[in-house]
């Protein structure tokens, strides 16, 4: 683990920690959102996507892992970013985690279909429309990254984060399991500065 990774966590695990014993009252006035925000708002709604993934793959031919799709995603995103005037190494650095924590998801929810087959979702949602809603998503992430360009390299990037993501995992109501998503698809989003 880079230690822009390890200070990312450590301090997701203190804020999630102090955050659980503040009460409405403590809250002032809603600020503007900031693009790291925006970033940890987009991965969260892209992991609960996952489930709709997950239940048009369960029981076809479709696999959790289609290095062709993710090629094309993160080639995408590339695309995008170098359009936008940013470096798409780290845009793809991103994806891929993006598309792991997706996986997540989806692995979790076979395993416990499989359990219980009467979990198992009655109605088989189209694989193609899910895409279309992914790429809105991977567009607008794309977009965030490139306004947090400056903020993604500052060193106060990971404390940030942190706070970003504890907002979005109890704005969307994130059970455990798209918690745990939700950090595999943030982990790249600061620059790690280790090697400096």
């Amino acid at each position: 683990m880079s230690r822009s990774t390890a200070g990312f966590v450590g301090g997701l695990l203190l804020l999630t920690a102090t955050a659980s014993g503040l009460g409405a009252g403590s809250a002032a006035a809603a600020p503007r959102t900031t693009p790291l925000e925006t970033i940890a708002q987009l991965s969260a709604q892209r992991v609960t996507v996952a489930d709709q993934v997950a239940a048009a793959k369960y029981g076809t031919t479709s696999p959790i892992d289609d290095p062709a799709r993710e090629a094309v995603v993160i080639a995408d995103a590339e695309q995008q970013a170098t359009a936008l005037g940013i470096d798409p190494a780290p845009v793809a650095k991103i994806f891929r985690d993006q598309i792991e924590a997706s996986k997540v998801v989806q692995r979790a929810l076979f395993a416990e279909w499989d359990a219980d087959p009467s979990l198992v979702p009655t109605t088989r949602p189209s694989l193609a429309t899910i895409r279309v809603e992914l790429n809105t998503i991977d567009t607008e992430l794309v977009q965030a990254i490139a306004a947090a360009d400056g903020a993604l390299r500052a060193p106060s990037c990971d404390g940030r984060l942190t706070a970003a993501t504890v907002h979005a995992r109890h704005q969307q109501n994130l059970d455990v399991l798209h918690f745990a998503a939700l950090l595999r698809a943030l982990p790249s989003v600061c620059a790690d500065r280790s090697a400096g």
